[in-house]
């Protein structure tokens, strides 16, 4: 019976089509419809916080350089998830990413929450040869980002492309995007005043890459990395 259905179904090209709309329209209804009440399944976070051109610059340099092809953003809600990563990951702690880097793939570990769990030089140490580190790491070496300079001319077009797709940059921000970037990694120095005061006091200010007379994309990875799961507090407010 089932093999008569089948053959009579796509021996009619219009029925065949109409079958496959029919199909293909569940499929996206299931998608689309949960977007309608989105709204009410977002988290508020009213101490969430920007990304400072520094950080937005560490960002495209995670996803040049291709590191969410082996580590993941997005704990799940299983327990030995949240047992080993913190706590798990809400939807608004990704509601300024563009693109969202969830993944699914965990060659390493995830990287939800790996802000603050260590300090800069580790980072940076772990960048320029994981086995120094982690002497079971297969990830591979990314020492040339404490050699190549960080290219900043260009963060001020980046925040305005942000603000675009609805990050509400303003426009002091895209005016000191330079600025805030030397000064972000330089607390010492002359461009330091402002940051806090643009992107909020929970800023890292500090030399990232232990060097403050040069901005690398060192500096820049670093600044970001240490900004995961540290955006806002609404997650561990769940716990």
């Amino acid at each position: 019976m089932k093999e008569f259905f089948h053959r009579k179904v796509e021996r009619n090209a219009i029925g065949f089509v109409l079958a496959i709309v029919a199909v293909a329209s569940i499929g996206g209804l299931v998608e689309i419809a949960p977007l309608f009440t989105i709204h009410e399944t977002v988290e508020e976070a009213p101490d969430m916080r920007l990304y400072t051109p520094l950080e937005l610059a560490g960002r495209n340099i995670y996803i040049r350089e291709g590191c969410y092809a082996c580590h993941s953003q997005m704990i799940r809600t299983l327990r030995d998830e949240v047992e080993r990563y913190g706590a798990y990951s809400l939807a608004v702690e990704s509601k300024y990413d563009h693109p969202m880097l969830w993944g699914s793939k965990r060659t390493g570990p995830d990287l939800a929450r790996i802000g603050g769990k260590y300090s800069d030089a580790w980072h940076v140490a772990h960048l320029v040869n994981p086995r120094d580190v982690v002497p079971e790491s297969i990830m591979p070496r990314y020492g040339w980002l404490a050699r190549d300079r960080l290219r900043i001319d260009d963060l001020g077009d980046n925040l305005s492309a942000q603000r675009a797709v609805g990050v509400p940059y303003t426009d002091a921000m895209i005016a000191n995007a330079v600025a805030d970037a030397r000064g972000q990694a330089n607390p010492d120095g002359p461009d330091a005043a402002g940051i806090a005061e643009r992107y909020g006091a929970a800023t890292n200010l500090r030399v990232f890459d232990g060097d403050p007379d040069v901005l690398t994309e060192m500096d820049a990875l670093v600044a970001y990395l240490q900004t995961l799961g540290r955006l806002t507090q609404t997650a561990s407010k769940k716990e």
